[in-house]
């Protein structure tokens, strides 16, 4: 009798959402996600055409009781860094056994991670790359490596995001230069899978994952993959210098949490 907490039900968040949700093992889920389902979406989603305009979230109620009828679902049109609600959603973290984050954006990422951390709680994260070329899937515990450790060890950049939504990824009009080269439905699918493989892991307390981060490449690509469907697991350590997990001081909460987050992400940035 599981609890899943999930930030995110976008192409790939639903995409592992809907495999998690199949499980009887899951009895209850809670989700976050503050978008609308827009035009550009469609041909990757599981959401049909005639559901455009309506709130991702509850679009994937919806989905989620008419697959699961005896599945307790909440789900709120939020968004994960609003400092106004970082008590409520640390509830709600407290509540959860495992953690899926399936956000696009490191603010999102950051915050989730600062949430799990907060309430002891393990967390899985699935990633898309640009055009589909392959993915990747971290699994989190409390004693381990952090995203901020993860990050630091990718050597990820994290920039101020602009005011407004975060951008999309999916949509090939967007802003971003990633959004020019959006993944396929079958990439965005093989990734979940073994998201949704690896969150089930954890649900079902199997033997523990020999890696924090697995890299799965989907194309040859030169210069990036000498081979498809290949996968690279690696072990992160945790990081005495890491910026989010790197000191023995409690984690933050409520505003203390956003105004930690906030500086941990502008000192990264400017690394």
């Amino acid at each position: 009798m599981s609890h899943v907490f999930q930030l995110g039900a976008g192409s790939g968040g639903m995409a592992v959402l809907d495999l998690i949700a199949r499980d009887p093992a899951v009895t209850r889920v809670t989700l976050i996600e503050p978008d609308v389902y827009a035009a550009h979406n469609v041909h990757r989603h599981l959401f049909p055409p005639a559901a455009v305009g309506r709130l991702k979230a509850d679009l994937a109620t919806e989905w989620l009781r008419a697959l699961r009828p005896d599945l307790q679902v909440t789900a709120l049109a939020s968004d994960i860094t609003d400092p106004t609600r970082q008590a409520e959603f640390a509830a709600l973290a407290a509540e959860c056994d495992v953690g899926v984050c399936a956000a696009d954006n490191e603010a999102a990422k950051f915050a989730f991670d600062a949430l799990m951390r907060t309430t002891g709680k393990p967390w899985t994260l699935g990633e898309v790359l640009s055009g589909g070329i392959g993915g990747w899937v971290h699994r989190f515990v409390p004693s381990g490596a952090c995203y901020g450790c993860v990050a630091s060890h990718l050597k990820r950049e994290v920039t101020e995001q602009p005011a407004g939504p975060p951008p999309d990824y999916s949509n090939p009009n967007g802003t971003q230069p990633e959004t020019t080269i959006p993944a396929g439905k079958a990439s965005i699918a093989t990734v979940a899978g073994l998201h949704a493989l690896v969150t089930l892991g954890e649900i079902a307390s199997r033997p523990a994952i020999d890696f924090t981060s697995m890299l799965f490449s989907l194309q040859t690509v030169t210069g990036v993959f000498d081979a498809p469907f290949r996968a690279h697991r690696m072990k992160v350590p945790r990081s005495p210098t890491c910026l989010t997990c790197g000191n023995a001081k409690p984690l933050p909460a409520g505003d203390a949490l956003d105004a930690a987050l906030a500086d941990a992400l502008g000192r990264l940035g400017a690394n």
